[in-house]
């Protein structure tokens, strides 16, 4: 029987396609199986941690830029009239200062009941209570130190201390959280690359015979690694989409409970939308982390055994 050109060629073409495709059923069920829950676990916990540390930096950034310029002026005279003179007095030379933004004296009845709860009520009307200034500097000045000379004049007793200062312990606090979350992200990403390296050297063995086979078929080893590669993006991609689900509505529900309190620190700690959109580079980075992992694992693999 003979056969033309044109449908030999169809011929042979029908037959490489049908190779084609037999080789990329045969590796790819192989790999099934924990796989893709692993990667979501994986990418979850990476977006939670990777939030984290967005979060604080976000919140440290914003305290710095509200604290950089504050400071509180404290006189503390036991004789009322000479203390109320000399705060006065330097409330009225702070707001000459072209390089302060304001500087305003806090009423005597508003500390009263800040401190209420700690002595208790009506407890302390004999009391002598330090006066307070409350001193804004504008952006870029120089600190307030520079005029504690002025002030000492005006009033001896006086002490500056820094808003930063109050805050030291809990900015310090924050700044070891966002490393520790930044270092758990590192570790994520190590895992990752360590997990689906098992992997790949795993479902490698267990398919030595059929990888034997396909070379004898004529297979190459860039072949044989492609379909790995095939079956582990389709995994990750799959992990990778139920992990930023689950993160995506854990943070949300995070944030909701954060912006309905009514706390300044909590709404510093939001996400903007900039910063949430480098979290979604995340699951782009764990699908590309373990592609290349995968075929870079094969190809060691299938150069070994030659």
């Amino acid at each position: 029987m003979s056969m033309s050109g044109g449908g030999l060629f169809a011929h042979f073409g029908t037959e490489e396609r049908s190779a084609r495709a037999a080789r990329q059923r045969w590796l790819p069920d192989a790999q099934r199986g924990p796989m893709p829950w692993i990667i979501a676990i994986i990418i979850f916990l990476t977006l939670l941690a990777a939030g984290a540390a967005l979060s604080l930096a976000h919140a440290l950034g914003g305290m710095r830029d509200q604290l950089s310029g504050g400071y509180t002026v404290q006189i503390v005279e036991a004789n009322t009239a000479k203390r109320e003179r000399q705060a006065r007095d330097v409330a009225a030379l702070l707001q000459r200062q072209p390089q302060v933004e304001s500087a305003r004296a806090v009423p005597e009845s508003r500390l009263r009941e800040q401190i209420a709860p700690w002595i208790g009520e009506g407890s302390g009307e004999d009391l002598p209570i330090p006066a307070l200034i409350d001193v804004e500097m504008k952006q870029g000045a120089e600190p307030i130190t520079v005029l504690t000379g002025a002030i000492k004049r005006i009033a001896p007793s006086a002490r500056i201390d820094a808003h930063a200062g109050y805050l030291k312990p809990i900015i310090d606090l924050m700044h070891m959280l966002m490393w520790l979350a930044a270092g758990l992200v590192a570790l994520m990403i190590f895992i990752t690359a360590a997990v689906v390296m098992l992997a790949a050297k795993s479902a490698h063995e267990g398919q030595r015979p059929t990888i034997d086979i396909m070379h004898l078929l004529g297979a190459t080893d860039q072949q044989i690694a492609r379909l790995f590669q095939r079956r582990m993006a389709i995994d990750a991609m799959f992990g990778s989409a139920i992990g930023l689900a689950a993160a995506a509505m854990v943070m949300w529900l995070l944030g909701q409970r954060a912006a309905s309190m009514d706390s300044q620190l909590m709404a510093m700690t939001l996400l903007t939308p900039g910063l949430a959109a480098i979290l979604l580079l995340i699951p782009i980075f764990g699908v590309a982390l373990s592609v290349v992992t995968a075929r870079f694992t094969v190809r060691r693999a299938l150069e070994r055994n030659l």
